[in-house]
């Protein structure tokens, strides 16, 4: 997909070489010298956590929960203590017992994601509702939402708040704007016609200045899952039965069409390419490619998968290993949507690799029905979602936005 420009890695670039006074760790422990942030020792991955703590946690739990992982309580607790009173999430406090202020740059992504991550390990619906609450209060008037509040709308972010409301028993078509306008009202805005030839039905990101819109396949990935109404771990889809762009307005329409555009993009290379900053020269964007899949077999089946899926088999698995849980995550929601084994990915386990990124699991066996119900009070119905850009690796998720903003 087109790498977008997130603003943890602006962020990431802009601090690099600055000295910070390390936080405490969570243990009392007295933190290391690197990163200048210290770990929490219930937090994944082992990457500074300033500009995407709470999302790669969010997106961890997530994983495991589908594939029948129950993770640490201490792992849960961190989530869930990063949370603000108004029910919003930043992307990492590393004073979580300190109140939050107008100086706390609660997001969108961060909150859609832990609210996502939260329905799914069960039992925290006071937490849930408040994060849903903070989402509704910060929908744009054209139904969508951007990366922080007063931001304009941009699919990524108008997708991952779609999968939160569908994760906590919302309806995404009844959450509207004061101008009666809802999430998918927003991606609609921002697809392409068929009429644009090889970019048609694809997803912008946002409108340039003059309101044009560009194919970005970033955008489109998570604009399939957001018409869907669905996350990152989704099912196989049927298969359609056209593989071609088609008019049409249904948020079906929306899905099938992004899909076929992204299906364009993998049919010559397999992959999906990236230009890392600083440099004119493209590599393979694992992260994206992996969405990418994703959102194909969950809109169309797997017919236009295997190659590509195939491919990551061979390819990803380094990338993976350098870039921490957010990446293992990413490839898990790959094999589940494409019916494959995340256990047995190129010889790899991606479960025991996400697993050996934190705290270690309570429980590597799956929850019954009745128990999961139990654990969450009958309250939330579980559903999936998530995804977003790791300040460590290249394109690592499709859904933290912010990419045309340099800032959080």
């Amino acid at each position: 997909m087109n790498i977008r420009r997130s603003a943890a890695l602006v962020a990431a670039t802009a601090v690099i070489g600055m000295a910070t006074a390390p936080a405490a760790l969570a243990d009392g422990s007295t933190p290391s010298a690197s990163p200048s942030v210290a770990i929490p020792s219930g937090l994944y991955g082992k990457a500074d956590p300033t500009y995407d703590g709470v999302w790669r946690q969010s997106i961890a739990l997530v994983a495991q929960d589908t594939v029948g992982v129950k993770p640490a309580d201490k792992a849960v607790d961190w989530l869930t203590g990063q949370q603000c009173t108004n029910g919003g999430f930043a992307a990492f406090r590393a004073e979580p017992g300190k109140e939050c202020d107008k100086k706390t740059l609660v997001d969108s992504n961060s909150t859609a994601a832990a609210v996502q991550a939260l329905v799914a390990v069960g039992g925290r619906e006071g937490e849930v509702t408040r994060g849903v609450d903070w989402l509704k209060k910060a929908q744009n008037g054209d139904g969508g939402w951007g990366y922080n509040v007063g931001m304009d709308s941009d699919a990524n972010s108008t997708a991952v708040v779609i999968g939160a409301l569908v994760a906590s028993g919302e309806k995404p078509a009844d959450v509207k704007s004061g101008r009666g306008k809802t999430g998918q009202d927003a991606l609609a805005a921002l697809a392409l016609p068929c009429s644009n030839g090889k970019d048609g039905g694809a997803l912008a990101y946002q409108p340039d200045k003059k309101g044009k819109l560009a194919a970005n396949a970033d955008a489109t990935a998570a604009g399939v899952l957001g018409a869907l109404g669905t996350g990152m771990a989704p099912g196989k889809g049927k298969a359609p039965d056209s593989y071609l762009c088609k008019d049409g307005k249904t948020a079906g329409d929306l899905a099938h069409n992004a899909a076929v555009y992204l299906q364009g993009q993998l049919s010559t290379r397999l992959y999906l390419k990236a230009v890392t900053p600083g440099s004119t020269k493209s590599q393979p964007d694992y992260g994206n490619t992996a969405d990418a899949v994703t959102s194909i077999a969950a809109a169309e089946g797997v017919k236009y998968t295997k190659d590509p899926y195939a491919w990551l088999e061979e390819n990803a698995g380094d990338w993976a290993e350098q870039s921490g849980p957010a990446a293992y995550a990413q490839l898990i929601f790959a094999a589940h949507a494409t019916g494959n084994d995340p256990r047995d990915f190129g010889g790899t386990d991606l479960v025991k690799a996400l697993n050996a990124t934190g705290p270690a699991p309570s429980s590597t066996k799956a929850a019954t029905a009745d128990e999961k119900k139990k654990d969450d009070g009958g309250g939330i119905s579980v559903w999936y979602v998530v995804a977003v850009a790791a300040v460590a690796g290249i394109g690592i998720g499709f859904l933290f936005s912010g990419r045309k903003k340099q800032q959080l």
